[in-house]
């Protein structure tokens, strides 16, 4: 299966490379690298803050320039164009390639489960339900178990000697 221009093979690729393939097809329609370029905003920051992934050459007290990268439009043309690449526009044309690698999503999830793509709106909500409640009553047992002090392996069922 081809998605957009990149082949995807699901025994090939993980789930994340597939999120990936479909991050980039999306950021590539909202913003065009033909129709836009990086500026590098500088400015104080601290390691210590929510910049601290872009600070530079900090000082004794943690406080370096930040150099952030931001996607700008090219000129006031390709800006008028950019304002109308928004989420809600992609999902009402939904092109090809957002249809493919939609699909190529689904089946990851659907085979990662165990669960047949052709199961029916009603039989999917039925298994989200049910993996859900499943989840929240082992979440819910291990609060209680930890406020109790229990271990959770003493309460997990003991394996007689038939096996059972």
């Amino acid at each position: 299966m081809k998605v957009g221009m990149m082949p995807i093979r699901l025994t090939q690729r993980s789930h994340r490379d597939i999120y990936d393939v479909f991050c980039t097809l999306r950021n590539n329609w909202l913003n065009p690298p033909e129709w836009t370029k990086t500026e590098t905003l500088e400015f104080p920051g601290s390691v210590g803050g929510p910049w601290k992934r872009y600070v530079a050459k900090p000082n004794a007290a943690g406080i370096g320039t930040v150099k952030y990268p931001r996607t700008v439009p090219k000129d006031a043309a390709t800006a008028a164009m950019l304002k109308k690449r928004t989420l809600t526009n992609l999902y009402n044309e939904r092109p090809t390639w957002l249809a493919n690698v939609h699909r190529t999503l689904d089946e990851a999830v659907f085979a990662a489960y165990g669960w047949s793509p052709g199961m029916t709106d009603d039989e999917l909500l039925a298994k989200l339900l049910e993996l859900n409640l499943s989840r929240a009553g082992e979440r819910r047992m291990r609060r209680i178990w930890r406020a109790e002090g229990v271990s959770s392996r003493i309460l997990e069922p003991r394996k007689t000697e038939s096996g059972g």
